[in-house]
This record gives structure tokens, C-alpha cells and sequence, in this order.
């Protein structure tokens, strides 16, 4: 009986991490995939290019407008506008999409950097017709763009991909490979307890 064929990628990260893999079809060479890479970088650099001083926001992509954190993110990405700052999001739903709709309404850039998943992360409606919303297709290409355009940090509670985030942040600036810059971290307020 011969055996059955790999399921091809789900998406270009599962091919270049699963590339040796019996169990994932390689569609591309290394020199294929380092093409891709490199475009997706290039794009990104020259979509921000004169961006000028930024907030990341980090946070959940399943907070309903009903939550308590969605107004706080809300206000903060109002406050960050209003401050001079343009904000940047992963661009999905939630928490996201509450401190884009605050820099929307402060008048100041507002960008999106959504990573294409199978499932699940479109981009949310306020980010959703701005010139400065961006499908990446790579986490490391979005965590690097989001860490280059930022001059501080906004955490607010959310799931892995809130932390895989964070700690890449604290990682590069714990081992000197990022400059050091301010961290807010946002918890639940505390009148809901």
C-alpha cells in the first residue's frame, strides 16, 4: 500500500516551519520562500515608511464592545491620538479594533498589520478601507514591523497571541536587540471583580 500524500500548507508560516516535514507538502524551494519573505518585508517597510511616532496596542481579538476593556482600549487609542501618536494593532477584532476606532476618531493614522489565518482574523470594520491596513502572512514579519514602528507599548489582556507578542517585545529589549521603550500593561478595571 503506498502512502498517502502530505496535505499541503495551511498557510506560508506551517510550510517554512513544517519544510523538512513528512507529514506537510513543501510547494516552494528556501529561495522561494526567502523571495516571499523579503517582499512581504519590503512592503511592510515602505507601507510605514514616515509614520512617524507610534503606539503598539496589544490585546484580545474576542473582547465584545460590551466589555469594559473595550472601552478603555477605546479611549486609549483616543488618547494616544490626541497625544500625536498614530496606532498600530494587529488590526482584527476586539481589543484591536476598539483603540483603531479611538485613533479614528482623534484624526490620526491608524494602522492594521493583520496576519491571513485559516480560521479566523478578519480585519475589523473601523481599519478595514485604510490605506494602512496590511495582510501579512508571516508572524515574525508582523512582530517585527510592529516592534521597528513602535515607540511604546500598550498590553491588554488577551489570549496567546497577545502574549507571544508581549514576550517577543520584552525578549528583544531584555537582550539589547530592540531599544528600550515604555510598557503599559492594562488589566481588568478593578470595579468588576
Amino acid at each position: 500500500m503506498e502512502d498517502p500524500q502530505p496535505p499541503e500548507p495551511l498557510t506560508p508560516n506551517a510550510e517554512i516551519v513544517c519544510a523538512e516535514s513528512p507529514h506537510v507538502a513543501s510547494t516552494r524551494t528556501d529561495a522561494e520562500r526567502l523571495d516571499l519573505v523579503q517582499s512581504e518585508l519590503r512592503q511592510g517597510f515602505e507601507a510605514l515608511a514616515g509614520l512617524g511616532p507610534a503606539v503598539c496596542v496589544f490585546g484580545s481579538a474576542r473582547t465584545p464592545e460590551s466589555d469594559p476593556l473595550y472601552a478603555e482600549a477605546h479611549e486609549l487609542g483616543r488618547a494616544i491620538g490626541e497625544a500625536g501618536f498614530a496606532v498600530i494593532t494587529g488590526g482584527g477584532p476586539g481589543l484591536m479594533e476598539a483603540a483603531n476606532r479611538g485613533a479614528q476618531e482623534a484624526g490620526v493614522t491608524s494602522v492594521g498589520l493583520n496576519i491571513l489565518l485559516p480560521f479566523e482574523q478578519e480585519a475589523n470594520p473601523i481599519i478595514a478601507g485604510d490605506v494602512k491596513l496590511m495582510h501579512l502572512k508571516y508572524f515574525f514579519t508582523r512582530k517585527l514591523l510592529f516592534v521597528k514602528e513602535s515607540d511604546a507599548v500598550a498590553l491588554f489582556p488577551g489570549g496567546f497571541g497577545t502574549l507571544d507578542e508581549a514576550f517577543e517585545v520584552l525578549t528583544l529589549i531584555q537582550t539589547g536587540k530592540s531599544h528600550l521603550f515604555p510598557i503599559v500593561m492594562i488589566d481588568h478595571p478593578e470595579d468588576d471583580y
